[in-house]
């Protein structure tokens, strides 16, 4: 006999003639954990394990250059000249921590309160430039058919 519902509670009875549940632990949980739905050592998702390369790319304009030395104060973007040493370009710039950044604390035990703009040259101790990974490109990469939908979608998402 087929039910209408599937609540809990409803036709009780008929539930306990069906055969054999598994057993459960505590809470309700089932006592042995499921099978993992992937494997974990292998890369998931597509491009994921493709070789890939560290750049370092201006925040302004995206052009991928050499990073600038912590004490290289002055140093500029080559394509729009922005100033590079910004907190913009730094590991550490988060808009959600205090101060915009996650080393406000180490700032604050220097002396040094925040910084006014986020996005002009500073003289900050702890700046590291902010380094990225870009997929590799392949010296031997054959040119994509034109045509072809799945290019057309990646051409779509390229920085």
């Amino acid at each position: 006999m087929t039910r209408k519902y599937g609540q809990r509670g409803y036709m009780e009875s008929d539930r306990d003639s069906r055969g054999p549940r598994e057993p459960r632990g505590e809470g309700g949980r089932p006592a042995t954990p499921p099978p993992p739905r992937h494997s974990l050592d292998r890369p998931r998702g597509r491009g994921l394990g493709a070789p890939t390369e560290q750049v370092f790319r201006c925040a302004v304009c995206g052009t991928p250059q050499p990073p600038p030395a912590a004490e290289a104060l002055d140093a500029a973007c080559a394509k729009c000249a922005a100033d590079l040493h910004t907190c913009t370009h730094c590991t550490s710039f988060d808009t959600a921590a205090p101060w915009e950044c996650r080393r406000w604390e180490e700032r604050a035990a220097l002396g040094l309160g925040p910084v006014a703009k986020k996005s002009k040259r500073n003289d900050c101790p702890l700046f590291a430039a902010r380094i990225a990974l870009q997929q590799a490109q392949e010296k031997s990469q054959e040119k994509a058919d034109p045509n072809d939908p799945r290019a057309a979608f990646d051409a779509l998402f390229k920085l």
